[in-house]
């Protein structure tokens, strides 16, 4: 049989997801800064599929709104089980020839090698008729049951509660995800009955149907039984996140970045870090972050939306915002924020300032205490400092404005027109002194609360 045939991915989002107790669709809940489908989607979008489809149903318009870019949604209404699910894709793939590779929505972990190698075996010579993802949990719990013979083509398939003690001794468990070509599937799936407890049409049954046609269906496992793993509860949602992030920490470990703590940092689904990259204890990654190589990531700072370039240091306790890009070698201290705001090469802010929407020049500095003043309650405004130029402590530059290159701005100055290159710009009150006039103070305040306790 060709190994070249064109496939469409149908992925089962329809569930309610009442165990999460939750008005967001539980495929919509975040892993890594990343809704549960997106994983999914991604790594079927790496295979090139033909047709990419959506079962929806409960709060149907959330996951339409989240994905309708890029696959067909199909609504199942009522819904009534697996089966009945991908039984609703047959409308949307009339005429369709290629094969079909039935997923869940809820179970994102799935890899673009194990998804091939479910269509691989359901094109190789001996033609099965469906083939079915199994895995062997340390514990199987009450999964349902994958009996094979000895060539891994399968005897039957078997729920927990139908099965006898020599079939719950097998450890091959259902993973649910399936493959099958189209113009079996659909004339499976429409000799599905619902005759069980829950009057559902099971989409396991179209195995068992297609043996008892004589039909050869076949098995394939993966030795990684969290990447069929779904997600249920809170706790399953936690457990995910876990296995995610120690899957990427170990990834960057062995991409050559220095995690001084590695359980202590948590990385974004996009985190992005070179080697000769070190990352102190307790640092968080959000959506979006770059890090290029020799930067320096201190303890307990967070980053979202930011770029740091080369040999940069970030914290201790400083926060990154989008937007925020730090050119090569440039350093921010304790306390810095950053938002929409470029840190020139070899500039620096070393402590207690906020830069937002500002543009500040290869090898300035900026003294503790600085703000950017850019927002008056309707607009957002630039700040552009120069190169070189030195920024004295406890300084509020009022956007808009602009520092030039080798300006000195005086500690405690509130600037609100533009300085010159080379200038210097000192925004204060007039120092005042009056000689002896605290000793006085304080003797008249000490005179007045004696007499107060005397009365």
């Amino acid at each position: 049989m060709s190994t070249h045939r064109e496939f469409a991915a149908v992925i089962l989002a329809a569930g309610k997801g009442t165990r999460l107790k939750s008005g967001l669709h539980k495929v919509l809940h975040n892993i890594a800064g990343r809704p549960i489908i997106e994983h999914l989607m991604a790594s079927v979008a790496a295979l090139a599929p033909s047709r990419t489809i959506v079962i929806v149903g409960d709060e149907r318009k959330q996951v339409e709104d989240q994905v309708s870019d890029r696959a067909e949604c199909v609504v199942q209404e009522p819904q009534l089980g697996t089966g009945h699910a991908v039984a609703q894709a047959k409308a949307a793939l009339a005429g369709f020839a290629g094969d079909v590779l039935m997923l869940l929505g809820d179970a994102p972990f799935i890899k673009p090698e194990t998804m091939q190698q479910m269509l691989d075996r359901l094109r190789s010579p001996d033609a099965p008729a469906v083939v079915v993802l199994g895995f062997e949990p340390d514990d199987p719990l009450q999964y349902g049951r994958v009996i094979t013979h000895a060539d891994s083509t399968i005897e039957k398939m078997v729920e927990f509660k139908d099965a006898n003690e020599a079939e719950r001794a097998c450890r091959l468990c259902n993973s649910g995800l399936m493959a099958a070509r189209a113009e079996d599937l659909f004339d499976l799936l429409d000799r599905l009955d619902n005759d069980n407890v829950q009057g559902e049409y099971y989409l396991p049954d179209i195995v068992n149907i297609a043996v008892k046609d004589g039909r050869t269906c076949a098995a394939v496992t993966t030795d990684r039984p969290d990447e069929v793993a779904g997600i249920n509860s809170r706790r399953e949602l936690a457990q995910a996140e876990a296995q995610w992030q120690e899957l990427k920490r170990t990834e960057a470990m062995e991409n050559g970045v220095t995690l001084k703590a590695p359980e202590t940092v948590f990385f974004s689904w996009d985190t992005e870090l070179a080697a000769d990259v070190t990352v102190e204890p307790n640092v968080v990654f959000g959506p979006g972050v770059t890090v290029a190589a020799g930067a320096r990531i201190r303890a307990f700072s967070h980053l979202e939306g930011a770029s740091v370039g080369e040999d940069c240091s970030v914290g201790p306790y400083a926060r990154l915002r989008p937007g925020a890009v730090m050119e090569k070698g440039a350093f921010v201290g304790n306390f810095v924020e950053m938002k929409k705001a470029t840190l020139g090469e070899g500039a620096k802010a070393s402590h207690l300032t906020y830069l937002g929407d500002a543009e500040v020049g290869a090898g300035a500095n900026i003294g503790a205490g600085t703000i950017t003043c850019n927002y008056d309650g309707y607009f957002k405004y630039k700040t552009v400092i120069g190169e070189r130029a030195f920024i004295g402590s406890n300084s509020a530059l009022i956007a808009p404005v602009r520092i030039g290159a080798d300006a000195i701005v005086a500690a405690g100055s509130a600037v609100s027109r533009d300085v010159g290159d080379g200038d210097l710009r000192m925004v204060r009150g007039e120092q005042v002194v009056k000689p002896g006039w605290a000793d006085r103070f304080h003797d008249a305040m000490k005179k007045k609360k004696a007499a107060e306790k005397k009365g």
